[in-house]
């Protein structure tokens, strides 16, 4: 299967490993799927061999950042590998949403490896009201 890459208004602060804002203690960062439903905007992230508690979300105005530490404790102490693709140790995503979501009414599950965070779109609550009309004189 091909890796699908989209233009998005979803804008990834720390994408990978590096000298960006909140990666210095960061050692990898998951790979993630966001889309838009009728009802708001779903991020899916992938998390295998992790639990819940081990697991942080906060919200920082239209941020999201998720983050945590995928522990290696399953490998023998001296180990040669031949392939290692996974990766282990803390991590951080920090994902800035477009307008229009709320982020405070966020919902989030981890189910088999996956965290899945659901954000509802914004309520608009359009008032209708009157605007005055200055006399011209």
């Amino acid at each position: 299967m091909a890796m699908c890459k989209i233009s998005s208004p979803v804008h990834f602060v720390t994408r990978s490993a590096g000298p960006q804002e909140g990666a210095a203690k960061a050692q990898w960062v998951p790979n993630t799927d966001v889309y838009s439903t009728d009802h708001g905007l779903v991020i899916k992230v992938e998390l295998a061999g992790m639990r819940s508690e081990n697991l942080e979300i906060t919200v920082e105005g239209q941020r999201l950042r998720i983050s945590g530490n995928r522990p290696d404790g399953c490998r023998a102490p001296k180990c040669s590998f031949l392939v290692m693709e996974i990766s282990y140790g803390p991590f951080e995503s920090l994902l800035e949403l477009p307008s229009g979501y709320d982020l405070s009414q966020a919902k989030a599950a981890y189910v088999n490896g996956f965290l899945r965070i659901d954000v509802p779109l914004t309520q608009s609550r359009s008032k209708i009201s009157k605007v005055p009309i200055a006399d011209g004189n």
